[in-house]
């Protein structure tokens, strides 16, 4: 029987218990992508919380990445120091630690400004150096510590829109079929691999995009055949509108646990969980009666970093999140009511 509360290996990591950080926007850091102070007492307060590993927030791997203020980057070897930095902080706690590389879109430069660039227009080349930059930053990331990199695939950024049938009508080896779609990723973690042997390679995926045409189940679990046969050492299964509202404890917590759980099925490598989750029978339920290894959380963390330690010393503690999503308008997208405590 799996407990929330044990050790476990995956490949390249060990965690104390099987809950997982799930990586969550945080929008404070310097604008070259540097990590404030504000951010290392955040990730010292999770890690000090018993959580069982941390994925980072939002990491974009390109210099030019303007989806977003507040990014967090690896794309320049000066941030290291930074990042290792953060590291330390992290590991102090006996807590690994997973960078989430993303791209939030492409940005072409024409006369001097930046202009997006959806996958259909992109040249091979362009397509070439997205690999590479992911590919780089991973370099980055082996180099500052870190114990793992997740290719963020998910939430309708650029890689989720690049794989999705809704964006990319290629119709060259990057379009058409899934295997042509999913050639990115592929690549994309064959060079990580090749460049940075150390690192655990997650993926983080949508189940489903819940929008006219994109990836639906089948195409999900296509693709997630295709990075578990290439040899990916855990996908994080999540979706397109993730924070679902009004969750509560024992009534509608792990919206995507069936998804979740078919694809754990077809699968030799960890599957990962986020979405909902706010009570530990539940979570050890899912565990049980699935082949899925780990859980993962967000919102609940911003209102209790702690939640872990109080979920191992009470097994019926049920986490305070209410799941209102004010946290996404909030500055560093701290939880209201923590806001409120503290003022």
């Amino acid at each position: 029987m799996k407990k929330i509360f044990e050790t476990v290996g995956v490949k390249n990591l060990t965690v104390r218990n099987r809950l997982v950080r799930s990586a969550t926007w945080e929008g404070i850091a310097n604008p070259d992508g540097g990590v404030t102070e504000e951010a290392y007492e955040i990730y010292a307060e999770l890690a000090k919380g018993g959580i069982g590993a941390i994925i980072t927030g939002f990491t974009s791997v390109a210099l030019h990445d303007y989806y977003f203020d507040g990014m967090m980057r690896l794309c320049d070897d000066s941030l290291i120091p930074q990042y290792r930095r953060l590291v330390d902080v992290i590991h102090t706690e006996n807590c690994p630690v997973i960078t989430q590389l993303a791209l939030g879109a492409y940005y072409r430069e024409v006369n001097g400004r930046y202009m997006q660039v959806e996958p259909d227009d992109m040249m091979v080349e362009e397509i070439q150096t997205i690999i590479q930059q992911f590919v780089a930053a991973a370099i980055r990331a082996e180099r500052a510590g870190f114990d793992g990199v997740q290719i963020h695939a998910a939430h309708f950024f650029f890689l989720s829109r690049f794989i999705s049938p809704a964006v990319n009508h290629r119709s060259d080896g990057y379009g058409g079929e899934v295997e042509n779609r999913s050639r990115i990723l592929l690549e994309i973690m064959r060079g990580i691999r090749e460049a940075a042997p150390s690192l655990h390679i997650s993926i983080k995926i949508n189940c489903n995009d819940f929008t006219y045409g994109g990836l639906d189940e089948g195409g999900c679990l296509a693709v997630c055949k295709l990075m578990d046969q290439d040899g990916i050492d855990s996908i994080e299964v999540s979706g397109n509108g993730t924070s679902v509202s009004g969750i509560k404890a024992h009534v509608n917590e792990g919206y995507f646990v069936s998804s979740a759980a078919r694809i754990a099925k077809a699968v030799s490598c960890p599957v990962i969980v986020v979405g909902g989750f706010r009570s530990l029978d539940t979570m050890e339920s899912v565990l049980n009666q699935t082949r899925i290894e780990l859980i993962s959380l967000s919102r609940p963390l911003l209102r209790e970093p702690d939640l872990p330690l109080k979920m191992e010393r009470d097994a019926k503690y049920i986490s305070k999140c209410v799941s209102c999503n004010t946290c996404y308008s909030t500055p560093s997208h701290k939880c209201i009511f923590t806001r409120r405590d503290m003022a």
